[in-house]
């Protein structure tokens, strides 16, 4: 056995909250506490000095889609463009150097850009004449396609989805989607892998749940990512709805998925109205959105799945498609019983327009959501894009993790990249100062959701995997970070104390003027994921 004992920093251990040494070996965490201790515990052990550094249990992404991260990390990443002006000049650009048989962009947002909508596909043909271009609006709800594109889909006029000369949503989208993945190659999509799987490391990141589906990144994608050899975990998650327990078991077989979950959309999202509501939109007053599923097909997958013993699970955001989904369930809970229901550890995707009645029955249930705090933070508040697409009341009621975590309902964090950026302190900080008040968590509750409630979220429940205890799994990052506190909520106020004899381990500040902390190392299972200094 070799031991690698870690001195000189300072250690996220609730079983030793003013730890500044970890033992760790053969992968596992063996011992925490002072390093004198542990010197004198573990002679002969390698030593490596931290350097007053932070470490903290990794990270777990729950909701990612790997290879579209790796495009828009190195291919054309239209995030940036602040009009839609500015959107045709990065496509104009990017052809110009690049010759790929599909050109495929991401994160486009029109909801703040001065012309109001999103790129035509006139406009595209202008600026790339005969080239086949996909460009995914920021939160992959909708695209805008060229002409080229187009015409590689079989009767696309007559989809539900389809405009001429806007771009395509629901249905329409999907088929553009995938006429586009056929212009992709194997090698390319190897390339975008690597490129996201070493960025998610980078940013202390040790493993991830993707959520595939056949209207996400098709089967050869989800396959292959299973595959890669890579020290960040993948735990894959499979959007296809089981109309039985043999069909469930046949998907499982055929695509090497860990649960049938994760992006089966039950409706779509707010950005492209294409969510499922009980009133209309406040900006499109002819439109409640899209329902993908109704209560019998959610009901049928999720029975087909507690029969066979894995996770069912759906992609849920508007308040419509929320009932229906709790609705489902219960249909289930009644046939099944919630003991055998709860066993399994069902989840959801979003579930951004929960109310109490829904968090209730769900924490009842045992049902996780796997929630994305950085859709708050980029849309929420009176003047975002969700007042302006359901109203202000409506919008200051979503995301409630509060409300959630009150009821029981086990939270788990993600980020849904590349719709949003893989920032996981940016994401406890969102958790935590969310734009409604009363509806964030505690900062040591929303560190737990990116990290323990994570490994629950995918089925690991020894108590002991997300933490930095004895007989834990040795997976952590190494940080650069400035003072450490303990928040302590009080009438209403956060008040700071960076006391030990709290007993309460400390966490970096996630105020909105500190600077968050940096990634130097990160560590999977004792094998080292990524090392800032290794790689210069």
């Amino acid at each position: 056995m070799s031991t690698q004992l870690l001195v000189g920093g300072r250690i996220y251990s609730s079983s030793a909250p003013d730890a500044t040494s970890m033992a760790v070996t053969d992968g596992t965490v063996v011992w925490v506490g002072d390093e004198r201790a542990g010197r004198a515990l573990h002679p002969g052990a390698e030593e490596i000095d931290l350097g007053g550094a932070f470490v903290a249990p990794g990270f777990v992404d729950t909701h990612v889609h790997v290879t579209a991260l790796g495009f828009a990390l190195a291919g054309l990443d239209l995030s940036g463009a602040r009009s839609l002006a500015e959107c045709l000049a990065l496509v104009r650009e990017h052809v110009a150097a690049h010759d790929d048989a599909i050109v495929w962009g991401h994160g486009w947002d029109d909801t703040a850009w001065p012309e109001g909508r999103g790129p035509s596909t006139t406009e595209l043909d202008e600026a790339a004449p005969g080239r086949a271009l996909y460009l995914s609006r920021v939160d992959v709800h909708s695209a805008a396609c060229s002409t080229a594109l187009r015409a590689l889909v079989p009767d696309l006029a007559g989809t539900a989805g389809y405009a001429a000369d806007a771009p395509l949503v629901a249905d329409a989208h999907h088929l553009a989607r995938a006429a586009a993945r056929t212009r992709l190659t194997p090698s390319q999509r190897d390339a975008a892998r690597t490129v996201a799987l070493d960025t998610l490391a980078a940013r202390g990141v040790i493993a991830v749940h993707e959520c595939g589906g056949p209207d996400v990144a098709g089967l050869d994608d989800f396959r292959e990512l299973l595959a890669t050899p890579h020290p960040v975990e993948v735990r894959g998650y499979w959007g296809q709805l089981a109309a039985s327990a043999e069909h469930a078991r046949e998907l499982l077989d055929a695509t090497g998925a860990h649960g049938l979950a994760g992006d089966l959309f039950v409706d779509g999202s707010l950005g492209s109205r294409t969510a499922w509501l009980r009133e209309p939109y406040a900006d499109a007053p002819d439109t409640v959105g899209n329902a993908y599923l109704d209560v019998e097909q959610i009901a049928a997958h999720v029975a087909a799945c507690t029969e066979v013993g894995v996770q069912a699970g759906f992609h849920v955001i508007g308040d419509a498609a929320m009932a229906a989904v709790v609705d489902g369930f219960a249909r289930v809970v009644d046939q099944v019983g919630g003991p055998a229901f709860a066993r399994i550890g069902h989840r959801l995707e979003h579930a951004e327009m929960m109310d109490r009645a829904h968090a209730d029955a769900l924490g009842r249930w045992g049902v996780l959501v796997s929630a994305q705090p950085q859709f708050d933070a980029q849309w929420g508040g009176p003047d975002g894009m969700y007042a302006e697409r359901v109203g202000g009341a409506r919008a200051a009621a979503m995301n409630p993790f509060a409300t959630a975590a009150s009821a029981g309902v086990s939270l788990a964090f993600g980020s849904d990249a590349p719709v949003d950026p893989v920032d996981p302190w940016a994401m406890v900080r969102a958790a935590v100062h969310h734009r409604t008040p009363g509806s964030g968590v505690s900062a040591r509750a929303a560190f737990s959701a990116a990290t323990r409630g994570a490994w629950r979220a995918g089925g690991v429940r020894d108590g002991l995997a997300g933490t930095l205890d004895p007989g834990a799994p040795a997976s952590y990052a190494i940080w650069d970070a400035d003072d450490l506190v303990v928040a302590a909520p009080k009438d209403s106020v956060q008040r700071w104390s960076t006391d030990p004899r709290s007993r309460v381990p400390a966490l970096p500040r996630l105020d909105a003027d500190a600077t968050l902390p940096t990634c130097l190392a990160s560590v999977h299972r004792g094998r080292v994921v990524y090392d800032r200094e290794a790689r210069g």
